[in-house]
């Protein structure tokens, strides 16, 4: 099957958002205690936060094994796996 471009866009908007997704959860996590309500995932156990990142990047290396891209920038995505395999790991 053959993406159109408004869907390939639409994908990568989703690939930014997973890959915000991993960021904000690591950074919270991060915060240790100094975490505040509005953290997102402020509330869960480390556990629950590595398996939502794992869900993330699992999403992400999924489309990156896509080859129709063209020049979609993957700098933001690749980082966010990175950071979300050395979390998990």
């Amino acid at each position: 099957m053959t993406r159109t471009a408004e869907e390939i866009a639409q994908a990568h908007k989703a690939c930014l958002d997973g890959a915000d997704t991993i960021n904000v959860v690591i950074a919270t996590h991060a915060k240790g205690s100094d975490a505040t309500n509005a953290d997102f995932g402020h509330d869960m156990t480390h556990d629950e936060k590595k398996e939502r990142v794992a869900r993330s990047v699992s999403y992400l290396k999924h489309q990156k094994t896509l080859t129709d891209w063209g020049s979609e920038s993957f700098t933001v995505i690749d980082k966010a796996i990175a950071d979300a395999d050395a979390f998990t790991g």
